[in-house]
């Protein structure tokens, strides 16, 4: 019997567990400093906020994963890690707290003194968490033995890259050359312990819990391992290099087949859900703008310009698939056809199209591409599914069909209202390469956290101004 590695929140439930204990120990110390020597539980005011800070702990367990590579995190990144969790633990409660209109209700300062109390804990526990589980790797008896199976060129290679592995629940206790005669000698320090000849009788009458195939053919390795599955021992033989291939990847069944997956980004479908609820509940919010908009605005905008209050354009979204995005119109009604007499003018290197005082655009205007007040129609693209919250600048037709080869990465996800190169100063950034390698490092790193970030990065600019086109 193979032990599977556990999957996503719950190979770490014993940080979740910790980290749930430390928040409402520091709960406890905050309110006890404030309000006397009892727990809060006993107040129902603060028992119903300590349940509802573990809910939100384990909205954050699920949605954001905060502890993807906490074994492999020093204590700069994990401080780092600490203080991105309990931020968004405490702007949880704080939002809570103003949903139910309680605010009153709890003391301001028990809530603050929580958060510098909670960071403390929370890194305190997860550094001597982390030491435990790392001396109990280390000092395992019970590892699983396993048998490298391989050719004299890549017996090094592989022993190498076992050597280098911080944290692995197996040992090699030793190495089968099929290709060579080698036995009684030493590979990295891992005796050969057989050869072609003799490796089933090794197998069979010494203690071997899993073999790992590597430096065979395909049709070889699938032979070989179902005659050791025979003898109940695991099989792992190896497909490919993970070097050979982009960065994230994953094995799945497709049809009758076990394909590996690779791709730019390999999103969980919990993070995919969330950032699906984030642009429902973000385009609603953002529509009922839209309207207090449309009023104040339309008026303006037929008056100085003559025609439809929106604008409307085929744009390239997601892999190339086509839709149409809404605007509120800020240039002149045959602002397209200008465009061609204007092109002299164009600012930007590359497939985009960016002018300083361009005559096109009308008073007003300006001062609603300024605050990107133009973009609000947009809100309705998103609430379609066409476009997200965050993401990159959907191309035109005309921009898509010049694209070259290296492009087309940027369109490996929903375009968005806001993203990478809005908030990084777009006025700015004058070669489309740019906007590019930006476009493409957001797809490649993208997270939920990432997503709010650039979400709050965005309300300054359009608080300010700043970057706007």
């Amino acid at each position: 019997m193979y032990k599977r590695e556990k999957k996503s929140w719950l190979k770490h439930i014993d940080f979740t567990i910790a980290d749930i204990l430390c928040l409402q120990l520091a709960f406890i110390v905050a309110y006890m400093c404030r309000l006397g020597w009892h727990l809060p539980y006993s107040n129902e005011p603060y028992e119903r906020l300590a349940v509802v800070m573990i809910l939100i702990d384990i909205c954050v367990v699920f949605f954001f994963e905060p502890y993807n590579g906490i074994l492999r995190r020093g204590k700069f990144q994990e401080a780092n890690a600490c203080i991105t969790y309990c931020m968004i633990i405490f702007v949880g409660v704080l939002i809570y707290m103003v949903a139910v209109k309680q605010t009153e209700i709890y003391s301001r300062k028990v809530v603050f003194a929580f958060l510098p109390i909670a960071l403390v804990m929370v890194y305190g526990e997860r550094v001597c968490l982390k030491k435990l589980i790392r001396r109990r790797i280390r000092k395992e008896k019970n590892l699983s033995v396993m048998i490298l199976l391989t050719t004299e060129e890549y017996a090094k290679e592989v022993l190498e890259e076992f050597a280098h592995l911080e944290y692995k629940d197996f040992v090699v206790a030793g190495v089968i050359v099929i290709d060579q005669n080698l036995k009684g000698i030493k590979i990295c320090g891992v005796p050969v312990v057989a050869n072609a000849d003799d490796c089933y009788e090794y197998l069979r009458t010494n203690v071997v819990d899993e073999v790992f195939i590597n430096g065979n053919t395909r049709e070889s390795s699938q032979a070989l391992a179902n005659e050791l599955l025979e003898m109940g021992i695991t099989v792992h033989f190896n497909l490919v290099h993970m070097n050979a291939l982009a960065p994230n990847k994953v094995v799945e069944k497709y049809g009758n087949y076990m394909v590996l997956t690779s791709s730019m980004k390999i999103a969980s479908p919990r993070q995919i859900l969330a950032k699906r609820i984030m642009d429902i509940v973000g385009s609603l919010i953002g529509l009922i703008a839209c309207g207090i908009a449309f009023v104040i605005f339309a008026p303006m905008i037929k008056k100085q310009s003559p025609g439809p209050v929106f604008f409307s354009q085929i744009r390239v979204g997601k892999n190339g698939r086509k839709f149409k995005l809404y605007k509120f119109r800020s240039m002149n009604v045959n602002a397209e056809e200008q465009k061609a007499a204007l092109m002299d003018k164009n600012e930007m290197q590359g497939l985009m199209f960016k002018m300083a005082d361009d005559p096109r655009i009308f008073p007003i205007g300006k001062f609603i591409r300024k605050f990107s007040i133009d973009e609000l129609p947009q809100f309705f693209n998103v609430l379609k599914g066409d476009m997200s919250l965050v993401g990159t600048r959907p191309p035109t037709v005309e921009e898509f069909e010049k694209y070259q080869i290296h492009h087309k990465a940027r369109l490996g996800i929903k375009p968005g209202i806001t993203g990478m190169w809005q908030v990084s100063g777009r006025s700015d950034i004058k070669d489309f390469e740019e906007v590019v390698a930006l476009d493409t490092h957001y797809i490649s790193q993208w997270s939920i956290g990432l997503d709010f970030k650039i979400l709050f990065k965005t309300l300054q600019v359009v608080i300010t101004g700043k970057g706007s086109e």
